[in-house]
């Protein structure tokens, strides 16, 4: 049997991995509820990563550090709402043009910071809790990251489902015309739901540059954008299975990296693909069992006001 100190560190480990997906994919889940298909997440993630490194950095504060990475997804973000909302471009094409803008300027901005390090983001410590055996370090012992993606979780659950506003989200999201009848302003709800998603995925990259791996290296990200976005229809656009998906998926990608120190032959590069293999394979899944029908109606469908 596994020593409960070293099943311990593989769950802190998973929660951490895990928390990178589910403050991504929660944002895009808010922006696909108001119809808007967002396939910039990758690029707003990576643009998070790299500003707020630099901040960090340079100022030698990871607050201001996360500040900045959240204000720098949030800013992308409006780049493809200006394009996707308010021209009514393409939105497959308009998300895919902000993920390659994105990379390109994480990488202008990351370049000075290559081989540099910071101390990661300190995790909480409750004496006599954090130090319990196994549940300790998994529950008690989590940075600031953790515990604020659990807050946003119950934000996002509670805000869809029980206020006003979430209902005129999800208005918006399954009729827009409808809901521009009723008065509603379709294109600033949308606007301002991908500015979350965008800050969603920009405290993902602060959380991946500035805690998960403490230092700069140029497409961090690793893809992880893209499978938040798997995890929005893997969810059927419910909060609380986001929560599942994003756990389960965390734990693939920390599994397959353990499975690599047993030594059982099989090649490193098929098992550093298994997060994305077990992506495609639920996706197979959902499909088989039909839950993609939960979408919002009016999902990726540009909305021009006649009036």
């Amino acid at each position: 049997m596994l020593d409960a100190a070293i099943l311990g560190a593989v769950l802190a480990s998973i929660v951490a991995a895990a928390t990178i997906l589910l403050l991504a994919s929660l944002g895009e889940l808010v922006a696909e509820r108001a119809g808007t298909l967002n396939l910039g997440v990758e690029g707003m993630m990576i643009v998070g990563a790299a500003v707020g490194y630099a901040t960090a950095y340079g100022s030698g504060s990871l607050i201001l550090g996360t500040i900045a990475a959240v204000l720098a997804g949030a800013a992308l973000s409006l780049v493809f709402a200006g394009l996707a909302i308010w021209l009514a471009a393409n939105q497959v094409a308009s998300g895919l043009a902000t993920t390659i803008l994105g990379l390109g300027i994480a990488g202008l901005i990351g370049s000075p910071f290559v081989g540099t390090r910071l101390d990661a983001a300190p995790a909480l410590y409750i004496p006599g809790l954090s130090d319990l055996p196994l549940i300790g370090r998994v529950v008690f012992g989590q940075d600031a990251f953790v515990y604020l993606s659990l807050i946003l979780l119950g934000v996002v659950a509670y805000g869809l489902a029980r206020t006003r506003t979430g209902l005129v989200l999800r208005a918006v999201g399954e009729s827009h015309v409808a809901a521009h009848a009723l008065g509603h302003p379709v294109r600033k709800i949308r606007t301002l739901a991908v500015m979350f998603g965008g800050a969603c995925a920009g405290l993902a990259g602060a959380q991946l540059s500035l805690s998960y791996t403490p230092f700069w290296a140029s497409d961090m990200t690793a893809g992880r954008g893209w499978i938040a976005l798997a995890l929005v229809v893997f969810s059927a656009w419910k909060p609380m299975w986001l929560l599942a998906g994003a756990y389960l998926f965390g734990a693939v990608s920390i599994l397959q990296l353990h499975v690599q120190g047993f030594g059982l032959g099989i090649p490193s590069q098929l098992l550093s693909a298994l997060p994305y293999l077990a992506t495609v394979g639920a996706l197979v899944v959902i499909s088989a069992l039909k839950r993609g029908q939960g979408a919002p109606a009016s999902l990726g469908v540009p909305f021009v006001p006649d009036r």
